[in-house]
């Protein structure tokens, strides 16, 4: 039962423009990399107003080792006679149907669950998403960062079984019924992003490692890249402040480029970036203030740019750990 954080806040009027219903999900992975797959997924329905309607939590065979045993805690023995995602993935569409997915860093959570569903050959039932590490920077939350643990310890909710999806699912609903009631009486528009299915993959012969758990003849890998759209970003509403400085923080209105492959889809990455404030460029210029990328002795165009223009470069770690710091642009005048 989630605890009721806001019996004594007197009723206000509901935003019509907001959704009808929420999934909150969390999923535990194999790693963080493009080849990587979920071992476990929990759902939190909500309703409109944030009160929960049912939960599901499920194992799911990865075909493959399954990674960080030290963090999620599941061993190759546990999800051996777990069942396939294709097996399950009826269920969890049926849980993610009609509704906004919810999950702290929802870009990461949504680009496995739409990696997974085309690898069965399916598209995810999910149109909107809603990250709460976006909504707490939005309702200007005093946290000293935005991890989970932080957004609990501010609402009062206790963590039992941190880095188990069900408890983390669980702890998430409660921490964002709070921050929906207090979205709603500040007349804040909530920070919603589409989500865009992917599409298309490639078949590759690729084996699970040592013959752990089920396996099949051919896994289908997701073929980088092959499903973006072309697509108009928003204008960045912030100045260019200058380079980013080795060390230092990012700052809103930095010009950040990509380059080569990312662990988590380009896309979701650049949402990630436009959110925190930063203005997403297509190219190098003397104006980019950094360039992400995996492999920077790589002799592709925009790392030959960056190196000539003394650009600093840094990898996709390293930028997503700057992203949860970003300094707010310098007020005019």
């Amino acid at each position: 039962m989630l605890e009721d954080h806001l019996a004594a806040a007197p009723p206000s009027p509901w935003p019509d423009t907001y959704p009808e219903g929420y999934a909150v999900v969390d999923v535990e992975t194999t790693g963080l990399g493009r080849d990587d797959r979920i071992i476990s997924a929990a759902v939190y329905q909500l309703d409109a107003r944030g009160e929960v309607q049912d939960h599901w939590y499920t194992l799911v065979n990865p075909q493959r080792d399954p990674g960080p045993v030290w963090i999620h805690g599941l061993t190759t023995e546990t999800l051996e006679h777990a069942p396939l995602f294709p097996e399950v993935a009826g269920e969890l569409s049926a849980r993610l149907a009609d509704r906004v997915l919810v999950a702290h860093n929802a870009a990461f959570d949504w680009s496995m669950i739409a990696r997974e569903y085309a690898r069965a050959r399916d598209a995810a039932p999910v149109r909107q998403r809603l990250c709460t590490i976006a909504l707490s920077k939005e309702l200007g939350l005093p946290l000293p960062n935005h991890k989970l643990e932080s957004l609990a310890a501010h609402y009062g909710v206790v963590q039992q079984r941190a880095h188990h999806a069900l408890d983390d699912a669980r702890v998430l609903a409660e921490t964002f019924r709070p921050s929906l009631h207090l979205a709603a009486r500040s007349g804040l528009r909530l920070p919603l992003l589409a989500c865009q299915p992917l599409t298309q993959w490639s078949d590759g012969p690729t084996a699970a490692p040592g013959g752990q758990g089920r396996t099949i003849g051919h896994q289908r890998s997701y073929q980088s890249n092959s499903w973006r759209p072309s697509r108009k970003r928003p204008a960045c509403p912030y100045p260019n402040p200058g380079r980013y400085e080795p060390g230092e923080q990012l700052v809103q209105g930095m010009r950040v480029a990509f380059s080569g492959d990312t662990s988590i889809d380009r896309d979701l990455l650049e949402d990630r970036a436009i959110e925190a404030g930063l203005h997403v460029a297509t190219s190098v210029s003397r104006l980019t203030s950094v360039l992400v990328t995996n492999d920077p002795d790589s002799p592709t165009s925009k790392v030959t740019k960056a190196r000539s223009f003394g650009t600093p470069v840094i990898d996709e770690a390293a930028f997503m750990q700057l992203l949860q710091h970003v300094v707010p642009a310098p007020v005019p005048g």
